[in-house]
């Protein structure tokens, strides 16, 4: 069967793999790196898993629970070599990867988790910057079920609910 695309070495692949864990702030899940090398029409899955498992056992990309991110050798010899791969398979990866990043290093601003206590459950809740935290509140939840709902909640509009107790707590409210 005839590939389309630019890459079709292993060593090739090895090289994308390792630009796109560069260009990434942590640990992304296997299946979004996947679909981020599959940027070029000319990558097998099979030839791209046995890459993958390569370049762990060599010590260029880590293994954790969560997926994978490159390590210090990984990024030294990807900065080495990366101009190697054609110009057209690093813009595509680079437009594919600019969301994910951008989601990546929003999701390590927020922090929502929560603890089952003697006297309940307390909720974590937490939002940074990038140079400090802008927020941290916790509070005691009726169980587990709303800590869950909340944690959630906060992730997906973390930005709007500070906006909100920023707002009810800056009203010019008068005692009655």
């Amino acid at each position: 069967m005839e590939r389309f695309g630019f890459i079709h070495e292993k060593l090739d692949i090895k090289i994308l793999i390792l630009f796109i864990l560069r260009r990434l702030p942590g640990v992304v899940d296997p299946e979004t790196l996947g679909e981020l090398c599959q940027c070029d029409g000319g990558i097998g899955y099979f030839d791209y898993s046995d890459c993958l498992s390569e370049l762990v056992e060599t010590g260029h990309i880590e293994e954790h629970e969560e997926g994978y991110s490159i390590t210090e050798k990984g990024a030294r010899n990807a900065d080495a070599v990366e101009s190697s791969l054609p110009y057209s398979v690093r813009s595509k990866a680079l437009k594919l990867i600019a969301p994910v990043e951008e989601r990546m290093r929003r999701a390590a601003m927020i922090t929502a988790k929560h603890d089952m206590e003697e006297g309940g459950c307390m909720v974590t809740l937490a939002m940074s910057d990038g140079k400090g935290e802008i927020i941290h509140l916790r509070f005691l939840c009726a169980g587990e079920e709303q800590a869950k709902l909340i944690e959630k909640n906060f992730r997906r509009d973390a930005e709007g609910y500070y906006q909100k107790i920023a707002d009810l707590l800056s009203e010019d409210r008068k005692r009655k």
